[in-house]
């Protein structure tokens, strides 16, 4: 049977109706699809076969395709299937497998994967005739593109790499403040007694040391081999990381330029029926960017998906000014929204999830 939703229905589609619009055909792919490309809220994306070295980030606009505007600004192709290192500092444009033809009322969103963000690939899908990245419209029939620009490692990637994925939602699903506050008294979303909650679960930066013998976060080293990234525990990490140790003042300064993973002072839980998303906390207090991949799946940190105490991994960098970050200091907020359905599987139940339960981790790419 075809997926039918109600006129009235909010909430983002669950994993059987991931496979649903699969089956509709309001998600296509040049190859098989490949089970565990659907997680409990959203769809990971395949790099296609060829990048596009382009002179420049761009959004192509209302009446123009992506195609087009990689003619215009293309400087050179590399091949994938075979794989390709590709370089920092530069911007690369590919076609993706996947393509849509989404139903009048479902709208998609895409992120980063948390490996991703923890490398610090920069990277956002594009769609035809469209004014913002990672944001495609109801009714959107057309290809995918990814934009990527390696920022602190040079990466080797490969047709079938996944950076991104994609969530699908109908109608605002976003919870008011009335609705987060019931929320958070029924299960908690953070562990401290204080919590705040106004447009969305704040977090603060953990600077203490306490929870990681002494060290809180790592910035990433210069100059440094190529990471494969489909490459799981293949890395020391002395090689590309640098261990911060705690300062009795709980303090860090951030150099521009630079790289940090860091995480959150709270341990945050996202209940099965619900999905989260980490959103920038107001510019205007720092000059810095934290959390590169925003996307938090229903069961993250949940007692019964064996997540209990897991940590937001912070991905940080400053911008144009060395800044000063303190412990306990708010860098973002987890703002939840209402899932169609309890997905099959949680986060962390057999869908080889990789940081669930976690404090300060690096990417799955690094021997722990």
């Amino acid at each position: 049977m075809p997926l039918a939703l109600a006129v009235d229905q909010r909430g983002i589609l669950p994993d059987e109706m991931i496979g649903a619009l699969i089956r509709d055909g309001a998600i296509l792919a040049e190859y098989e699809f490949l089970k565990d490309q659907i997680q409990p809220a959203s769809l990971d994306l395949r790099l296609g076969e060829i990048a596009f070295r382009v002179r420049a980030s761009f959004l192509p606009g209302p009446n123009t395709t992506v195609a087009e505007r990689i003619d215009d600004l293309k400087l050179h192709e590399i091949a994938l299937t075979d794989g390709a290192v590709l370089e920092t500092g530069c911007v690369y444009i590919v076609p993706l497998i996947e393509s849509l033809a989404l139903p009048d009322n479902i709208v998609a969103a895409a992120n980063p994967k948390s490996s991703t963000g923890r490398l610090d690939v920069f990277t956002r899908v594009i769609a035809d005739g469209t004014r913002r990245f990672d944001m495609i419209g109801a009714g959107y029939h057309g290809p995918l593109y990814a934009e990527i620009s390696p920022k602190t490692f040079p990466v080797l990637l490969r047709e079938g790499s996944r950076l991104s994925q994609v969530r699908f939602r109908t109608g605002d699903a976003i919870l008011n403040a009335d609705e987060l506050d019931a929320l958070h008294e029924a299960e908690r979303l953070v562990d401290i007694d204080d919590a705040d909650l106004a447009n969305g679960v704040a977090l603060s930066v953990d600077l203490s040391g306490e929870n990681t013998s002494g060290f809180v976060g790592y910035r990433a080293k210069r100059h440094t081999g190529v990471v494969d990234i489909d490459r799981r525990s293949g890395y020391a990490v002395g090689e590309f990381w640098e261990p911060i140790p705690a300062r009795p003042d709980g303090s860090l300064i951030l150099d521009p330029g630079e790289f940090y993973i860091l995480a959150s002072k709270e341990a945050v839980q996202v209940p099965p029926d619900y999905a989260a998303e980490m959103v920038p906390f107001d510019p205007l207090v720092g000059e810095f960017r934290v959390h590169y991949a925003g996307f938090f799946d229903p069961g993250f940190g949940h007692d019964g998906a064996g997540g209990k105490g897991s940590r937001a991994v912070l991905e940080v960098r400053s911008r144009e000014v060395p800044f000063i970050l303190e412990h306990g200091q708010i860098v973002g907020r987890l703002v939840y929204e209402r899932m169609l359905d309890r997905p099959d599987a949680l986060y962390g139940q057999r869908i080889g999830s990789n940081y669930q339960g976690q404090s300060l981790k690096l990417s799955k790419h690094f021997k722990v």
